[in-house]
């Protein structure tokens, strides 16, 4: 049976890709249906955005997809970027140009009141309408400058006490357990196994 992770990013592709590899389903991602159009995320929540993504796409491919929405929640910035966090710095995507707009906004500001989260909530929908989401989240700690080189998005400034770390410095094995999808995802395994047909 197969899986449609509606997603291009291929670090995120990778990393689920992983996670689902003991599901037995055939994980594929949008770059399987390069005709679908962009699912506009407009909603002012990550699950609003994972439950649209989802049955859009399971409306369009006739499969069952997986959608998150997943994003940065840092205190200092009351909560930002939130589900901005793809396109914080302006583009969709540019990496580079988030982190360095995160680091310029926390400049000078002390190690303790650089708490953050990542959050993230899965939607996985059937053609056929129905729908079941699970969510996980992850708390650390913004760095002063990036470190490692694994990961993406913000993991290189992603400090994640437990282990001395930042997501990008962290074995891939041990973040997918830790982290937010992988908290999300250890949930939505459950609901994958009714669904398997």
């Amino acid at each position: 049976m197969r899986l449609v992770l509606a997603t291009k990013n291929q670090g995120k592709v990778r990393e689920l890709q992983e996670m689902l590899q003991d599901t037995g389903f055939e994980v594929v991602s949008l770059a399987a249906y390069p005709d679908l159009p962009e699912v506009e995320e407009d909603g002012d929540t990550f699950q609003a955005n994972a439950v649209k993504k989802a049955r859009e796409i399971a409306a369009a491919t006739g499969e069952l997809v997986m959608a998150d929405d997943s994003g940065l929640e840092v205190d200092f910035l009351n909560g930002a970027p939130g589900v901005h966090s793809a396109r914080f710095a302006g583009e969709h995507g540019d990496n580079e140009a988030n982190n360095h707009k995160l680091l310029k906004l926390l400049e000078n500001v002390p190690w303790e009141k650089r708490t953050a989260r990542f959050k993230c909530v899965v939607a996985v929908a059937a053609p056929d309408g129905r729908i079941e989401t699970s969510e996980g989240a992850c708390e650390g700690i913004i760095t002063t400058g990036p470190r490692g080189k694994e990961g993406f998005g913000y993991d290189p400034l992603f400090y994640f006490p437990q282990y001395q770390k930042t997501f990008a410095e962290l074995d891939g094995d041990i973040k997918n357990k830790v982290s937010h999808r992988g908290k999300a995802l250890g949930k939505a395994h459950k609901f994958l196994a009714r669904w398997k047909v």
